[in-house]
C-alpha cells in the first residue's frame, strides 16, 4: 500500500470448508485495498481470530463444528470489538440466517456469490452499509416479521417525518446514496438522519432498524416496505 493511501480493509474468513476459505481469499487478495489477514476452521479460532488481529469485517459461516457461526457472533459483538459481522450460508431463507441479522450481523452472503458481488459486499459494509438489497434478503426479514410482530417502541413517536420517511427506504433496503435520491437529500445528510434514528432507538446499526421496522410495522412486508399510519 502507496504512502497516503487508504487504509486497506481487512478481512478474517471462518468457514470449516477449505476450499470456501481458499477462494474467497483469492477473490479478496487479488482486490486492491483488501488485505485478508486470516482464517479459521470454526467459531473458537474466528474469535480468538478476532481477538488477536481486530479486522473490519468478518466473513463468519452460520454452520461450524465447535462453536457454531451464531455463538461466535454473540461473543465478537459481546467482546466489544468494532469488527463487522457477516454470516455466510448455503442456505437462502434459513432461521439460522434472521437470528444472525438480529443479532447485530450486518447481512449475509450466499456461499455460491460472485467474485463481483463478494469484493462489492465486503467494500458496502467497510463503509457502514448493510447488506438489506437483496431481494432474498428482503424476503427473509418479512417472513420472520410475520411471525414476531411486536408493540411499537415508544421511542418511535420521537422520530421526525423525515426520519420515519428514512427508516422506510432503509427497510426497502435502499444504501444511502439511493435513499438520498429517493428523498432529494445529499449522502451526508442521510447518514446523519439514520444515525440519529439508531441513537433515538439505542440500535446498534441499520440491520437491526430494518428488524425492527418490520416487527412493530412501521413499515409493511411487501415487495416495496410501505409506511404504515
Amino acid at each position: 500500500m502507496s504512502s497516503g493511501a487508504a487504509r486497506s480493509i481487512r478481512v478474517l474468513i471462518a468457514d470449516d470448508q477449505t476450499l470456501v476459505r481458499g477462494g474467497f481469499r483469492m477473490i479478496l487478495e487479488d482486490e486492491p485495498g483488501i488485505d485478508v489477514v486470516g482464517e479459521a476452521a470454526d467459531g473458537d479460532e474466528a474469535i480468538a481470530g478476532v481477538q488477536r488481529l481486530h479486522p473490519d469485517i468478518v466473513l463468519l459461516d452460520i454452520r461450524m463444528p465447535r462453536v457454531d457461526g451464531l455463538e461466535a457472533l454473540r461473543r465478537i459483538l459481546d467482546g466489544g470489538y468494532s469488527t463487522k459481522v457477516v454470516m455466510l450460508t448455503t442456505f437462502d431463507v434459513d432461521e439460522y440466517v434472521f437470528r444472525a441479522v438480529e443479532g447485530g450481523a450486518c447481512g449475509f452472503l450466499l456461499k455460491d456469490v460472485t467474485p463481483e458481488q463478494l469484493i462489492a459486499s465486503v467494500r458496502l459494509v467497510a463503509a457502514g452499509e448493510s447488506l438489506l438489497a437483496p431481494a432474498i434478503t428482503r424476503r427473509l426479514i418479512e417472513q420472520f416479521a410475520r411471525r414476531r410482530a411486536q408493540a411499537p417502541p415508544a421511542e418511535l413517536s420521537e422520530l421526525t417525518d423525515r426520519e420515519r420517511e428514512v427508516v422506510v427506504q432503509v427497510a426497502r433496503g435502499l444504501s444511502n446514496a439511493e435513499i438520498a435520491a429517493a428523498l432529494h437529500l445529499s449522502p451526508a445528510t442521510v447518514k446523519t438522519h439514520v444515525a440519529r434514528v439508531l441513537g433515538k432507538l439505542g440500535l446498534r446499526d441499520r440491520v437491526q432498524l430494518v428488524v425492527l421496522a418490520y416487527e412493530s410495522g412501521v413499515v409493511t412486508p411487501g415487495p416495496e416496505a410501505v409506511s404504515t399510519p
